[in-house]
């Protein structure tokens, strides 16, 4: 007969135990959480008209932007790719602002997303690619800053061909002064010749018909490459015979003036998207452009260095009156050719009202 356990054993195999556990606790290791790693840094540095990171590889895993306006209007930036599309808030000049993301491997699209992209069209588009953190290859190689050009033997030209009624636009205010204003603020020194124009400038529904043809051809090679090609002829309300002829673009970009590299194809500007002047309704272009071009007048040579702006542009005017029709015309139909035409650097005044010429082409068509 087995015999039971007396208390006294009962009780020293509950010390035994309660001794054994106090062991085993005693020599459990304390428990330590795993540290979370930083975001690995990126600073982004926005200007007109470019993006410049601060590397252009990094690891898988969370990411902080540290993002800077350098320029002189307002910015933002986008980091779109592998199902994420997220954005800064607008960014105003002297400003920063930061985004963090969680970034999987591939490659990030990096833009300014400012006037429906027309910031990201003139420039400001590069690249990020992210990897993963063991196979990343350091590289002391900046990022790039601009989207890869496109090569020579890619471009088509696209031939335009003004037509419809003509007319010349002749200085007055601008008929939409309460939506320009706010805008103008922030073109700094510029400010103040703008208001000018806002009461007599060449943005008006001050317009006679007039009599004229316009052809030219444009390649939007990238960089300083573009080039262009045509010439426009037209009689003025004064009986004055108007020559220009475009063989050159100007390349040269000032802040909110934007000259693409002389040509830019498919643009959204003007009105309220801070490129461009505001005293244009917004408007979509099929090209646009900017020339250093020869004027004659009545057969006599004006200037070997006239500036020349030329779009073709959504539809801004109204027929009969051609005035200024509308705000926001950027969803109008793209058939209205302008040709803006102010005397070079240093040039005096032309022989015209206001000093300059505007002639639209209220029906006009282009073709690559």
């Amino acid at each position: 007969m087995r015999q039971k356990p007396s208390a006294i054993g009962m009780a020293s195999l509950a010390l035994a135990g309660t001794a054994l556990a106090a062991g085993l606790v005693a020599a459990a290791p304390a428990r330590r959480d795993t540290p979370v790693p930083a975001p690995a840094a990126v600073n982004a540095t926005l200007s007109e008209w470019k993006i410049e990171l601060s590397t252009g590889n990094l690891p898988a895993g969370s990411v902080a932007f540290t993002v800077t306006n350098r320029g002189s209007i307002p910015h933002a930036l986008e980091v779109e790719g592998h199902g994420l599309e997220q954005a800064t808030p607008l960014i105003q000049p002297g400003a920063s602002a930061t985004l963090t993301l969680t970034l999987a491997p591939g490659t990030y699209e990096i833009y300014c997303p400012v006037g429906q992209d027309s910031h990201k069209k003139l420039g400001m588009d590069t690249r990020l690619e992210v990897v993963e953190a063991a196979a990343l290859r350091r590289s002391s190689a900046p990022a790039a800053t601009g989207p890869t050009p496109t090569t020579a033997a890619a471009v088509k030209p696209i031939m335009v061909t003004g037509g419809g009624p003509v007319i010349q636009i002749l200085p007055g205010p601008f008929p939409f002064p309460d939506s320009a204003g706010p805008i103008l603020e922030s073109f700094g020194p510029e400010h103040e010749a703008l208001e000018g124009q806002i009461k007599n400038g060449p943005y008006s529904n001050k317009v006679v018909p007039i009599v004229g043809t316009f052809a030219f051809s444009a390649w939007d090679k990238g960089s300083v490459r573009d080039s262009v090609r045509g010439a426009a002829e037209f009689t003025t309300q004064d009986g004055a015979r108007w020559k220009v002829v475009l063989d050159r673009v100007q390349t040269k970009d000032v802040p909110h003036h934007p000259k693409f590299g002389g040509v830019i194809r498919g643009l959204y500007y003007h009105g309220a998207t801070g490129v461009h002047t505001p005293l244009v309704p917004t408007i979509n272009s099929a090209v646009a452009l900017w020339s250093i071009a020869h004027l004659y007048r009545n057969g006599a040579l004006v200037s070997d260095s006239a500036y020349v702006h030329v779009m073709l542009l959504s539809h801004t005017r109204a027929a009969g009156s051609y005035a200024l029709e509308c705000w926001d015309c950027s969803r109008n139909p793209i058939d209205e050719l302008q040709l803006q035409i102010t005397p070079g650097p240093g040039e005096p005044k032309f022989d015209a009202p206001g000093g300059f010429l505007f002639v639209n082409w209220e029906r006009s068509r282009s073709r690559t």
